[in-house]
């Protein structure tokens, strides 16, 4: 493990793309051996096969990049062709991704996620290239020490998509910054985690650590557990949204190795929970990983009680805990994605009671300055006097609790 960590994009062979609008858990039945492809790949992947599609190296390799195949695949506005002219954060979606936005419009929610637009060129007021100050509790190049006991691992730069609204802009897909995550900076981490026996517990992210090769993730989660103070491991990820076909029964053997192992994945909307990410959490699932989601709140995405009630019961159909609802992160360009904070509260109170608590995630702000995260919930604390404590419920009605027996 002393060679240069490099972009995956170096390591994968070349190939070259299926998936569709398939309804919720209605995967068609396929004899063994046929070849089923649909209209997207065949069209804009010829010559490619269903084991080309499966592969997550293939759909890395065959990622779309560049407008001019983006125009292939879609009528862009005049708008997305400018963005795409001008953006800091790179364009890339995997080829699976992609189909699921395939004749779509402009307006679609996943497609306003993936594919720039000129609001991303204006700077807002608050806004800031690192709104959560990571860069400042930064002891060593990529390890953000914010918490007591929990450290923040960046391992990679790169992620197999790059969504709109990235918090670390300044990082994600920019290879000047590849220096940063080499088997040197790697090893000064892992030598902090070491030496901070307060450490109990460490989120590898980036980028997504998913996209990294076997080998990679294997040497870093055995460096770590290899660690006695460290007592917990978790994975941020958007890859089981993204790029499915990544859990492979290699990953999960890997990744079985070293629990207590937990992961949290980024889903926006219910419709990234298809047949085959729903089959990629449930075989994470099975491999006794814990899993929870993290979802970002967005203006014209997700800012719908119904849309995002739809979502968290069916991430718990995948056997996925909602977790956290984020207020989006004032990072450069992300106004036109943020909604109020009353918003959000309102969302909270539109779910609340009209579903199972473990539908009902922590609505939290990840405070700009380095304030960590801060849980905000609808008031439902009204008063208190002598004799009782006064409550307003869900529905908002009115209740008092006696203070004494």
């Amino acid at each position: 493990m002393k060679e240069e960590l490099r972009s995956l994009e170096d390591e994968v062979p070349l190939g070259s793309g299926r998936s569709n609008s398939v309804p919720f858990y209605s995967v068609p039945l396929v004899s063994e051996g046929e070849e089923v492809l649909s209209d997207f790949q065949k069209k804009f992947f010829p010559g490619s096969t269903k084991a080309d599609w499966d592969s997550w190296l293939w759909q890395i390799k065959n990622s779309i990049t560049d407008a001019g195949t983006l125009s292939k695949m879609f009528d862009l506005t005049e708008d997305e062709l400018a963005a795409m002219k001008e953006i800091s954060l790179p364009f890339r979606i995997t080829p699976y991704y992609a189909s699921l936005l395939y004749g779509r419009d402009p307006e679609y929610p996943l497609r306003k996620t993936m594919i720039p637009r000129t609001s991303e060129l204006i700077r807002s007021f608050g806004e800031a290239a690192d709104p959560l100050s990571e860069e400042s509790m930064s002891p060593v190049p990529n390890l953000v020490h914010r918490y007591p006991d929990r450290v923040l691992f960046l391992a990679t730069e790169f992620c197999s998509s790059y969504c709109r609204y990235c918090t670390r802009h300044r990082v994600v897909g920019n290879k000047n910054e590849l220096h940063r995550f080499n088997s040197k900076c790697w090893d000064e981490s892992i030598d902090y985690i070491a030496r901070h026996t307060e450490v109990r517990d460490v989120l590898i992210s980036g980028g997504d650590p998913l996209t990294m090769p076997d080998a990679k993730i294997d040497y870093l989660l055995s460096r770590i557990r290899a660690i006695p103070h460290v007592e917990i491991i978790r994975l941020g990820t958007k890859v089981p949204a993204v790029l499915p076909q990544r859990i492979t029964p290699k990953l999960l053997r890997i990744l079985k190795k070293y629990h207590p192992l937990m992961i949290s994945i980024h889903f926006t909307h219910p419709d990234e929970l298809t047949p085959e990410s729903s089959a990629a959490c449930s075989r994470l699932a099975d491999a006794g990983i814990p899993l929870g989601s993290q979802t970002v709140l967005l203006k014209g995405v997700n800012n719908d009680a119904k849309v995002m009630t739809e979502l968290f019961h069916k991430l718990l159909m995948a056997r996925v805990r909602p977790y956290y609802l984020y207020q989006c992160d004032p990072v450069i360009g992300s106004a036109h994605f943020r909604t109020s904070v009353d918003e959000g509260l309102d969302m909270i109170r539109q779910i609340r009671g009209f579903t199972s608590g473990y539908a009902v995630p922590h609505y939290v702000i990840d405070a700009p300055g380095g304030g960590g995260k801060i849980p905000l919930i609808p008031k439902y604390f009204q008063g208190e006097d002598d004799d009782y404590v006064y409550l307003k419920n869900f529905e908002g009605k009115d209740y008092k609790y006696p203070k004494h027996s």
